[in-house]
């Protein structure tokens, strides 16, 4: 015996399935949108520039340092952000990016498209931080996270320069910072800082 589903059946059916689509499509969307607005963990960064470092701190201008995991996608804004500010404000401040390279990992393990990105940045220092030894002399632990000191070593800003997770475009952490290279005392010195964790081995990521 042959079944066949009458006209009306199949209507609820398709009305089911469209239901269950938007449902699971508006829930993924959610969940998107949630991961993307999520900040790192974050601690305070120094509030004097600390001894030993390798980078070197300018004495007659700002010092900005960015921290970068080399193998975050979510990084890729932070850099575009950071050309932004060199392209207005770089002869204002010294700028270094910091890539982590865990103990033990290959050569040029942190030589990833993020480190042709920053090399290619006019005046930009872009060194390698064997062990994430830097990371944690300025306590940093999220990739994005960006840190400006003065010409005496205080620190003037600390947070990120994205308004979420891989997104560009306009934000408070780069805003924060013009208004520090411009002379200005910004109206807020800390921001959330979105991206991967720097606190990570070669065999994680």
């Amino acid at each position: 015996m042959t079944f066949h589903l009458g006209s009306t059946c199949r209507g609820f059916l398709w009305l089911a399935f469209g239901v269950l689509w938007v449902a699971a499509t508006g829930t993924g969307l959610a969940m998107l949108a949630h991961y993307a607005n999520s900040a790192g963990k974050t601690q305070p960064a120094p509030s004097h520039w600390p001894m030993g470092s390798r980078i070197q701190l300018s004495d007659d201008r700002a010092s900005l340092v960015l921290f970068v995991h080399p193998r975050c996608p979510c990084t890729r804004a932070s850099l575009g952000e950071l050309e932004k500010i060199v392209a207005h404000y770089g002869a204002a401040m010294e700028p270094w990016v910091v890539f982590l390279k865990p103990a033990g990992a290959g050569n040029n393990w942190e030589q990833t498209d993020l480190w042709r990105t920053a090399i290619a940045i006019p005046g930009v220092h872009v060194i390698s931080d064997v062990g994430g030894a830097e990371a944690r002399r300025f306590h940093a632990v999220t990739s994005g996270q960006t840190l400006v000191y003065s010409d005496r070593g205080e620190l003037l800003f600390d947070g990120g320069i994205t308004y979420a997770r891989g997104h560009a475009g306009d934000n408070a952490g780069r805003t924060a910072i013009e208004m520090c290279l411009s002379g200005h005392a910004p109206g807020y010195r800390e921001t959330p800082v979105f991206g991967c964790s720097i606190a990570v081995t070669a065999e994680e990521k």
